[in-house]
C-alpha cells in the first residue's frame, strides 16, 4: 500500500545531539507498547540437492583448454582467462615480477596505447582486469552479449599483444616501490610478512610476498617482464572459462578467432618445493616492534595443507566451527565475549603443496596478552569431540550457504577458475554438499588434532613491543623474541 506523509504519524527524536523526524505507521501509532520479539531462533531448512550448469570442455588445437557454461537468463557473457604461473615463478632476486607484469598487460596492446585502451573499454561499457596471485595469473572480462565479439577482441589483444610501454612499467614500478613503503607503517602487512617467512623460509615463494621488496622490485626490468610473458602466458599453460549467454558452438568459434592463433610454447621447468616436509618447530612468539600501535596484529598457525588433500572436507568442517564463520569460536569468544576485536577467524590457504594455517585478529594493544590466551584456549578445544548439535550447524552452514557462490556468470567462472591451478577436474564443484555431509565428529577431530598443534605454533605479534613484550613474556606460552617485518631476528638491547 502507498501511503502520503499525512498519513502518517510523524515524532521527533534526538540523533546525535540533533532534532530528526520518526516515521511511524498508523499501525505502530496506535499499538499498546511494543510488540514483543520472537524468542525462538529460526530454524535451518535442509539443504537441498545443488543443481550445476552443464560445463563442457573443449580443446583448441594450440592447447587452450576450453570449459564453455551456457548461462541464458539475462545477456551477458563472463570470461576467465587463467594462465596456470604466477608468482612462484619468479625468479630467484625477481620476487614481484609476475604481479608486475600481469599490471602491465592493460597498460597498452595491439595498436592502442594505456589511454585509448581505457576509452574502448568505456565505450563498450565493459569491464576487463588482469590479475595475478601465487599460482596464476588471469585476465577477466564482463561484457553484454551484444559487446562481446569486439571485448573479445580487446582481451586478445591485452593478452597475447601486449606492448609493455617503458613510460607505463616505469610508473607502475615506482607505485609499487611506494606500496612496499606505506606497508612498513602498516600492521597486518608486517604481520602477513614476517609470519610466511618465520613458517615457510625466504627462499621460499609461500615465505615471501607476490608484490616483492623493495630491492627486488628495483632492479626488475622490462626485459624481465617480457622474457616472464613470453615463457609463461603460453595457450598450452592457459584454460579459457566462457560462461553465459551464448551456445557451446558459438563460444568454441569465438575462442578459436580470437585465441586460435595464438603460438603454444616450450614450457620452463618450474620449480618444486616441498614445504609439506618442513619440520614445525615448539611454538614461540615473535614480535614485529610497531612502537605506539593502538592495536595488535596476530598471525598464529603453521604449515597446514596442499588443495588436493583428502581431507578437504572434514578440515572445510573443522575450520568453520573455529574462526571460518561470523558465529566462530574464535570470533565469539575474542569479538563477543572478551570485545577485544572487531573480527577473529582462521582458515587454511589450501595451495599446490601445503600453503599455511592461520589464525588471526587485530585485537586492542592493552588486551595483547589476554587475547593470545584465549586463541590458545581454542586452539586446544578444538582437539576435542565436537558435540553433535554444533557439528551439524556447521555442516548445514557451508551446504547452505554453497550455492551463492553460483548466483552469477561472474560467480560460476570464478568457482571453475578457482579449479584450474590445481588441475581439479570440474565434478569437484558439484562433490561438495555431498562431502560436507560425509563428515563425522571422528574426522574433525582427527584433522584438528593432526593439522592444530598448539604445541608447534609460530606466533607473529606485530605491535607495541614497549606495552606488549613482558605481558607476552609472563604468559609462559613460548620463549618471545624481536623480528623485524620480513622475519629477521633484532638485535636489541
Amino acid at each position: 500500500m502507498i501511503r502520503t506523509l499525512n498519513q502518517w504519524s510523524a515524532r521527533r527524536v534526538l540523533v546525535c545531539g540533533a532534532l530528526s523526524t520518526l516515521l511511524v505507521s498508523p499501525v505502530a501509532a496506535d499499538a499498546q507498547g511494543p510488540v514483543a520479539a520472537s524468542t525462538k531462533p529460526p530454524v535451518l531448512a535442509p539443504a537441498k540437492a545443488l543443481t550445476l550448469p552443464t560445463m563442457v570442455e573443449k580443446t583448441l588445437p594450440n592447447g587452450l583448454r576450453l570449459v564453455i557454461v551456457e548461462q541464458h537468463e539475462i545477456p551477458v557473457v563472463d570470461v576467465q582467462l587463467v594462465v596456470r604461473t604466477g608468482s612462484e615463478a619468479d625468479p630467484q632476486g625477481k620476487s614481484g615480477l609476475a604481479t608486475l607484469v600481469a599490471n602491465m598487460l592493460d597498460e597498452g596492446a595491439g595498436s592502442r596505447d594505456a589511454l585509448a585502451l581505457a576509452e574502448e573499454i568505456g565505450y563498450l561499457a565493459i569491464r576487463l582486469g588482469t590479475f595475478a596471485g601465487l599460482e596464476q595469473s588471469a585476465v577477466s572480462l564482463h561484457s553484454t552479449r551484444t559487446t562481446l565479439d569486439s571485448a573479445m577482441a580487446l582481451m586478445a589483444d591485452v593478452v597475447q599483444r601486449p606492448t609493455f610501454p617503458e613510460k607505463e612499467f616505469t610508473r607502475l614500478r615506482s607505485e609499487r616501490l611506494t606500496s612496499l613503503l606505506q606497508e612498513q607503517d602498516r600492521g597486518p602487512a608486517m604481520a602477513d610478512r614476517a609470519f610466511a617467512s618465520l613458517v615457510f623460509g625466504e627462499q621460499h615463494p609461500y615465505g615471501r610476498s607476490s608484490s616483492g621488496l623493495k630491492e627486488t622490485v628495483e632492479t626488475l626490468s622490462l626485459d624481465d617482464v617480457r622474457g616472464f610473458w613470453r615463457n609463461w602466458y603460453r595457450p598450452n599453460n592457459a584454460t579459457l572459462v566462457v560462461v553465459g549467454d551464448l551456445s557451446v558452438a558459438d563460444a568454441e568459434a569465438l575462442a578459436t578467432r580470437t585465441f586460435g592463433g595464438w603460438e603454444r610454447g616450450t614450457l620452463p621447468a618450474a620449480p618444486v618445493y616441498a614445504s609439506n616436509k618442513m619440520a614445525p618447530r615448539p611454538t614461540s612468539i615473535h614480535i614485529v616492534d610497531k612502537p605506539k600501535a593502538a592495536q595488535s596484529s596476530f598471525r598464529i598457525g603453521g604449515i597446514g595443507v596442499a588443495r588436493k588433500t583428502t581431507d578437504y572436507y572434514p578440515l572445510m568442517v573443522m575450520n568453520t566451527a573455529l574462526g571460518g564463520s561470523f558465529t566462530s569460536r574464535l570470533n565469539n569468544t575474542l569479538r563477543e565475549v572478551k570485545a577485544y576485536t572487531y573480527g577473529a577467524g582462521s582458515g587454511f590457504s589450501m595451495r599446490r603443496e601445503a600453503g599455511p594455517f592461520t589464525a588471526r585478529a587485530e585485537v586492542v594493544s592493552a588486551k595483547t596478552d589476554s587475547a593470545l590466551i584465549e586463541f590458545m584456549k581454542e586452539l586446544r578445544n578444538i582437539r576435542r569431540p565436537m558435540a553433535a548439535a554444533e557439528l551439524a550447524k556447521v555442516k548445514r552452514y557451508l551446504q547452505l550457504g554453497y550455492a551463492d557462490g553460483f548466483e552469477s556468470t561472474g560467480d560460476i567462472a570464478s568457482q571453475i577458475a578457482s579449479l584450474v591451478p590445481y588441475n581439479l577436474p570440474l565434478s569437484t564443484l558439484g562433490a561438495f554438499n555431498a562431502g560436507i555431509g560425509r563428515v563425522t565428529a571422528a574426522d574433525v577431530q582427527r584433522v584438528a588434532t593432526q593439522y592444530v598443534n598448539p604445541d608447534r605454533l609460530t606466533i607473529v605479534i606485530a605491535g607495541d613491543r614497549a606495552t606488549i613484550e613482558q605481558p607476552l613474556r609472563d604468559t609462559k606460552i613460548g620463549p618471545v623474541d624481536i623480528r623485524d617485518m620480513r622475519g629477521r631476528p633484532v638485535i636489541v638491547p
